[in-house]
């Protein structure tokens, strides 16, 4: 009798030996009232109910924003789904403060979410998604600090806006390109005109030169339509290019 008293005791004894993964702390409560915290590792509770424990898991937990439709601060409905990082930073109050706190961290994230979208335009969500995440960030950080949660990161995924928001932004898109075509046009166009103005003003200043082009576009025209082309000299510009080769004889010489 008293071998199987002391086996019972033994085993009563035994069952309250515990061990606790390296990331994971054991909230350990005494008859109810929080009495500490244990682990990582292996330590003991005081069996029959007396003690009793609740894990906490400290690894980064991802969670899935899932999609909410909100609109715009212009008016536009999209939308947005988000995905959400986050920690245990303190046991103690992620247990003792708020009844979930997986939950509770998704709730605030999914409002907190709406809110940023409702007080920003289309093209501020579409151009400006650092500054929208750093927003929520810190919206979701304010809440869940208190509660023991460390929030790593929140960042904005996919953001749907409707067919005909998209017909009319495509339409945007391929009126700004024909606006900054026609801008280089016109500013090439611009640049032309002034060489044009800068080879008439030496054009005007020497004849030659004047006749030396008038003959190159007569080329230029008669090799583009693969014809012959007759060019008839004025007696000036051949009296001119008469006394420029006597002046290259007479210097050669």
């Amino acid at each position: 009798m008293l071998f199987v008293i002391l086996a019972v005791l033994f085993v009563i004894l035994v069952s309250g030996v515990r061990t606790a993964r390296e990331y994971e702390r054991c909230l350990v409560f005494r008859l109810g009232r929080y009495a500490g915290l244990r682990g990582p590792g292996l330590f003991y509770l005081i069996p029959l109910g007396i003690e009793t424990l609740a894990r906490v898991d400290l690894r980064i937990v991802t969670n899935p924003i899932e999609q909410q439709e909100t609109i715009t601060r212009d008016s536009v409905t999209v939308k947005v789904n988000a995905v959400l990082w986050f920690r245990v930073a303190d046991p103690q109050k992620a247990v003792l403060t708020v009844e979930n706190f997986r939950s509770a961290v998704q709730q605030v994230a999914l409002t907190s979410l709406r809110n940023v979208i409702g007080q920003h335009d289309l093209d501020e969500v579409l151009k400006a998604r650092d500054k929208i995440n750093a927003l929520l960030q810190k919206n979701v950080i304010e809440a869940t600090t208190p509660w023991g949660v460390a929030v790593e990161l929140l960042e904005m995924k996919d953001v749907e806006i409707p067919q005909d928001m998209q017909r009319v932004m495509a339409m945007e898109a391929e009126a700004m390109r024909e606006k900054r075509a026609r801008i280089i046009k016109a500013e090439a166009e611009l640049e032309a005109s002034k060489k044009l103005a800068e080879a008439a003003q030496l054009m005007v200043g020497n004849p030659a030169a004047l006749e030396l082009r008038r003959m190159q576009m007569v080329a230029e025209v008669g090799a583009e339509n693969n014809s012959t082309t007759v060019i008839m000299i004025p007696a000036e510009f051949a009296h001119i290019a008469g006394s420029l080769s006597k002046f290259l004889e007479g210097k050669e010489s």
